[in-house]
């Protein structure tokens, strides 16, 4: 049945602004067609109300017709009874409402309810593109999923998801890679920040398995193939590389003398450091400087007691240090001297609009991931807050940094509560984008992050979450959230996420993008145009490389 051109769906019977509303189902509309996270619309007397689904009861008029409820033979009984003695109740929460005066106004905050029997219908590809935008009107939208039972596309804000950090969550298999990807995609795309990658598992680069589903086992494009000289690879591990095809365009070395304690201290827990061996790791610093840990490392066991003496530290806390970080030695990639500064050459990607992936290969440990995501990033955000204040100085638009966002895997290693106030990562998500650098963390476990970081989280897409403290925690800092609970638990395992926060004005359940030859065509990727090569030649100019 349809009202004003819109599927009924039924009419509002009872609720509460704070508690939300119950709408009576329509007899011709089946309780199975509504899922949680479905998207409708009220029909008020002055209001157009915009609202989702949060749960769906079975209801009667008169207890005694459950006593004895029909046979599975009477039909007919089942048909007279259903929806008159007996119904289905759908709660929902309102979200956005606008004055039906107003066509072309904007959806603003509920802070009233609709009236008695106010129609409930289907949500309309007009009423989708009202709330969350429209890809084709205007560059800053970016489709990345369709409602549960629509197939128009629904867009996230990419200019108020760039102004903070964001998060991807879900438990492990629910396609938090993809959904990962499918966003750095469209940042690309649309050119609204530069991003830094620490790719652990070398998903994001060049290509990656294909998740189960369909065509599973192939490989999905990544973001060398699609963006071409839009995008840098630099990897930790060349051979790894070379032995998957990947032409990488730098291959990145630290020297100790880049690594601080304050590099070290978060890996504690990695390298089994207590507290007095890291306090020690001063004692180091303030007679060799820079120079600390190679001076340590050099240091002969037999020679530790000396050594210990020499700079005032108990000799079993230096015995402990130099046993743990010997283990360090075994990164290939940390060399005594460089012949070239890896954190300046991604400066100059950054600089120039350049997207930098940063693979580790076999370099994949935990201890090796936080090391470097640690060393890289507090550099390269010591030079954003230079290129910020010369910005503040000058006034001058060419001074303005490109906004950046670094994009880690594991977030809750580096967010935890310990580790959040020791990281730079800690640091960056309470800034705010004040040295214009946010970040976008990916992780399965959001409870173990720190509640104030999960807090200043602006967008969050989050897949299924099966623990009860993950979900609260997904939900830190959202206002009278209770009822998203039940949306949150009722999600698919594939293919479906909660959408809230900053870059979008009402939480949704989407179907996301599929990331396939349909998304490389819209993004303007053309199949045989031998993009590798071109963008290799493109990167070897930008470095000045023959």
């Amino acid at each position: 049945m349809l009202y004003k051109g819109r599927r009924r769906v039924g009419v509002v019977v009872n609720g509460s602004l704070i508690g939300g509303l119950e709408m009576k189902l329509d007899e011709w509309y089946s309780v199975e067609d509504v899922r949680a996270g479905k998207f409708v619309v009220i029909e008020g007397e002055k209001s157009r109300f915009f609202c989702m689904v949060t749960d769906v009861r079975l209801d009667t008029t008169n207890p005694q017709v459950l006593a004895d409820p029909p046979g599975e033979e009477e039909e007919l009984m089942r048909q007279v009874l259903h929806g008159t003695a007996t119904y289905g109740t759908v709660c929902l929460r309102p979200l956005l409402m606008m004055d039906k005066d107003e066509s072309s106004g904007e959806p603003h905050l509920v802070k009233t309810i609709p009236v008695h029997f106010s129609v409930v219908c289907e949500a309309d590809e007009e009423d989708v593109n009202r709330i969350f935008g429209s890809e084709a009107r205007h560059p800053r939208y970016f489709h990345i999923g369709r409602p549960l039972d629509m197939e128009t596309p629904i867009c996230i804000d990419l200019e108020s998801f760039i102004e903070r950090s964001n998060g991807i969550f879900g438990k492990t298999g629910t396609g938090k890679t993809f959904l990962t990807r499918l966003v750095l995609a469209g940042l690309i795309h649309k050119n609204r920040a530069v991003n830094l990658v620490f790719d652990m598992h070398s998903e994001y680069g060049w290509q990656a398995t294909q998740e189960s589903g369909p065509g599973q086992g192939g490989f999905v494009k990544g973001l060398k193939q699609l963006f071409g000289s839009k995008v840098a690879i630099f990897t930790l591990d060349p051979e790894s590389a070379r032995r998957r095809g990947v032409q990488s365009d730098f291959t990145v070395h630290i020297p100790y003398n880049q690594i601080t304690v304050e590099d070290i201290a978060p890996l504690a827990d990695e390298l089994n450091l207590n507290p007095t061996a890291v306090e020690s790791a001063y004692l180091i610093v303030n007679r060799y400087g820079r120079d600390w840990l190679s001076t340590l490392l050099r240091q002969e066991p037999k020679d530790l007691k000396d050594f210990a003496a020499d700079i005032g530290a108990h000799p079993e806390s230096i015995a402990a240090l130099h046993r743990k970080l010997k283990r360090l030695e075994k990164f290939d990639f940390l060399r005594e001297q460089v012949s070239e500064d890896a954190v300046y050459k991604i400066m100059e990607c950054l600089d120039r609009g350049v997207h930098v992936v940063l693979e580790f290969g076999q370099q994949s440990s935990f201890l090796c991931y936080m090391l470097v995501a640690n060393i890289l990033t507090r550099r390269i955000h010591d030079l954003y807050v230079m290129k910020t204040e010369k910005y503040l100085a000058s006034g001058r638009p060419q001074d303005k940094p490109k906004q950046l966002i670094i994009t880690i895997e594991e977030a809750h290693k580096f967010l935890n509560p310990v580790a959040a106030r020791q990281t730079i990562f800690g640091t960056i998500a309470r800034e705010m984008r004040k040295y214009f650098v946010s970040l976008l963390i990916v992780d399965q476990r959001p409870s173990s992050i720190d509640d104030e970081i999960m807090s200043q989280i602006g967008t969050r897409i989050t897949s299924l979450l099966n623990d009860e403290k993950d979900i609260n925690a997904v939900l830190t800092g959202v206002s009278n959230a209770s009822w998203l609970r039940s949306v949150l638990a009722s999600l698919d395992s594939k293919q479906q996420a909660l959408l809230m926060g900053h870059a979008v004005p009402m939480p949704v359940v989407i179907r996301t993008r599929d990331y396939d030859p349909a998304f490389y065509a819209a993004l303007g990727y053309v199949e045989g145009k031998e993009l590798a090569r071109k963008a290799q030649a493109n990167i070897a100019d930008l470095f000045g490389e023959g």
